[in-house]
């Protein structure tokens, strides 16, 4: 499995970073994580439009998913389309984004595939697990595994007994870290520290961490000691063009 970060700036993209985007690639099969603000031009660095075989999105925020549009223009709009690509999302998801359109101009473009978080499903030659984890809106977590491999991704979280469960044993563990030490009180039910995420992947004896959604201001030296207080294992900040491979 080949993990590649398009992106993994929370809320919002900055002048040299993306929001949340990742390509995970198996067997020759492109599936895209997360296909939020600015991560269409950072995906095309690494193949056309027509080369994604599957989308999946974790949550209906714009910055995991606004970005689904200019991928579909691109795919429709074309001299010869491909075939409709595949979405996956936890239900009403992707209203917002597939409404942006004049109705019916990128029917042709996709199938949506809706799911309630907590099934399971295959994409590929993955098999997909998911749980409801907490957020201002729906959020699915995410297991993400071929028979050699297993990458777990929190899309944005507060935080949850669900996450070390969801993450346990995963080869890398991509998880959400908005703030280093301490969420506002307000976001705290909804959002996650670098050090939570440290000690959720010390407790699923994960072989990675890497961290995404940091605020844009954050510093990723604070991001990576706030995490290192409590796991040992290695860690990374999820920025874009980062790879990641894995195998058992």
């Amino acid at each position: 499995m080949r993990l590649t970060v398009l992106g993994g700036c929370g809320a919002w993209p900055t002048a040299t970073q993306a929001c949340s985007g990742y390509l995970v690639e198996h067997e020759g099969f492109r599936l895209l994580v997360d296909p939020g603000y600015a991560t269409f031009p950072r995906l095309l660095r690494y193949g056309g439009a027509d080369t994604v075989d599957a989308v999946l999105v974790s949550h209906g925020h714009p910055d995991h998913c606004a970005d689904l549009n200019p991928l579909l223009r691109a795919r429709a709009l074309s001299d010869a389309p491909p075939p409709p690509l595949p979405l996956y999302a936890p239900p009403g998801a992707l209203d917002a984004v597939l409404a942006l359109d004049r109705p019916g101009m990128l029917a042709g473009a996709h199938h949506l595939r809706e799911f309630t978080p907590g099934e399971g499903f295959e994409i590929g030659p993955f098999t997909v697990g998911t749980r409801l984890l907490p957020h201002f809106v729906p959020n699915a977590g995410l297991r993400i595994a071929t028979p050699d491999a297993v990458l777990v991704y929190t899309g944005d979280t507060g935080p949850s007994e669900e996450i070390p469960r969801l993450a346990e044993g995963a080869d890398i563990f991509l998880s959400e870290a908005t703030y280093a030490h301490q969420v506002p009180e307000a976001d705290a039910p909804y959002l996650l520290t670098a050090r939570l995420a440290g000690r959720y992947a010390a407790q699923a004896g994960v072989g990675r961490l890497l961290l995404t959604h940091l605020w844009p201001d954050t510093a990723p030296a604070t991001a990576l000691a706030a995490a290192a207080d409590s796991y040992a294992g290695p860690v990374a900040v999820a920025t874009q063009d980062l790879v990641a491979t894995t195998s058992r």
